[in-house]
């Protein structure tokens, strides 16, 4: 099944729930149908902050059926990995909304609340802010805001966030901001798996050319987008008209089409002798969204496959070492021959126990050197 198809008879089960705005984020919430045995879902359009002003975003929150616990539910935010940068690709609008997040069954099992938010501009209005940190921490937070007034949600403003891939950039950038964006809530933990932590590194140094051109064709659509960077600056004038219409394709879990293939293809020999961090405005841009290695505040979890192709080992290994000697608490989870599009789904296990946990105040686990 194509990450891209729409399944629009899956999506409504009822009118929207209408909420009222203010001073919550919420605007509706719209009830999902095929949610998980045992729990109830809603798509939920909320209010949340770009650099360049308020705008509006979606996220999937799904709620536990049955009784809340005396002190109310936890909440696990998860952020997804890339499915694209048109609307098309809005994880919340598509029939695979719900295998594509890790663990969700057990993350229900234990009670928590999950939100799963699309992130701006797929099925909300703007571009996608692709890889980019603040605008995509604000979107991930004012989700986990949003889903407080979701019907019969009773959450308890703790929550915890994880992430894979452009999701664990999103988790690490919403950890880095929560204290300071959304101080109402209290935060015990942040898991990325696989995360893209430096841009330099994981869009213009990749090790997979075709996922290099993918990667550098969502990020350049979507930055010229928004910081006025022209496109031709990378590829040329021919180039950035394929460019464009390579960043209108979503990821899909069966691979891609021909048309996509052959776009791939073509991407990657305009971009053989393209080296982005040789042009200052891209490599500025690149280095702004990296994910700062600064202590977040709570504990950390990072997992990451020895047999990634698409974030480099080494990259990821570079990231956790840095937060090491800032002082981070940190688990580090490798897996021996583990892939970049499994790593979470592997992990889930190992990752919903250290969040249970966190939300249990336990002390936690440091696989940082000693001294």
């Amino acid at each position: 099944m194509k990450r891209s198809a729409f399944a629009a008879a899956l999506l409504v089960a009822a009118s929207p729930v209408a909420v009222d705005a203010a001073p919550a984020t919420m605007i509706s919430a719209t009830p999902v149908a095929g949610a998980p045995e045992g729990a109830r879902a809603y798509r939920v359009l909320y209010r949340t902050q770009t650099n360049r002003g308020a705008t509006q975003a979606n996220a999937l929150v799904i709620i536990p059926r049955g009784p809340a616990p005396r002190a109310g539910r936890d909440t696990v935010a998860w952020t997804h990995g890339t499915t694209g940068i048109a609307d098309a690709c809005a994880p919340s609008a598509n029939a695979w909304r719900f295998s594509i997040i890790a663990g969700l069954s057990p993350l229900l099992r234990r009670g928590y609340i999950v939100v799963a938010p699309d992130y701006i501009g797929l099925g909300s209005p703007g571009p996608h802010p692709f890889l980019v940190g603040e605008d995509t921490a604000h979107a991930v937070l004012d989700a986990v805001r949003a889903s407080r007034d979701a019907p019969r949600a009773n959450s308890n403003g703790r929550f915890a966030i994880w992430g894979e891939s452009q999701g664990g950039h999103a988790a690490l950038w919403s950890g880095q901001k929560a204290r300071s964006y959304a101080p109402e809530l209290q935060l015990t933990g942040v898991a990325a798996a696989a995360p893209a932590t430096d841009l330099v590194a994981n869009i213009a140094g990749g090790s997979n050319p075709a996922v290099r051109a993918l990667m550098t064709s969502y990020a350049g659509a979507a930055w010229s987008e928004i910081y006025g960077v022209p496109l031709k600056s990378v590829t040329g004038p021919i180039g950035q008209d394929l460019m464009r219409r390579l960043a209108r394709q979503c990821v899909t879990l069966d691979g891609f089409k021909l048309g996509t293939k052959i776009g791939l293809a073509r991407m990657t020999y305009v971009l053989r002798n393209v080296d982005m961090s040789t042009l200052p405005r891209w490599d500025a841009l690149m280095r702004r969204n990296s994910v700062p290695t600064t202590r977040l505040g709570v504990p950390l979890l990072v997992a990451q496959g020895s047999a990634d192709v698409i974030i480099g080992p080494q990259t990821t290994r570079a990231f956790v070492d840095n937060m090491c000697r800032a002082g981070q608490r940190i688990r580090f989870i490798q897996v021996a021959g583990g892939d970049h599009v499994t790593i979470a789904k592997r992990t889930a296990d190992q990752t919903v126990a250290w969040l249970g946990d966190r939300f249990a105040g336990k002390p936690a686990p440091n696989d940082c050197p000693v001294g």
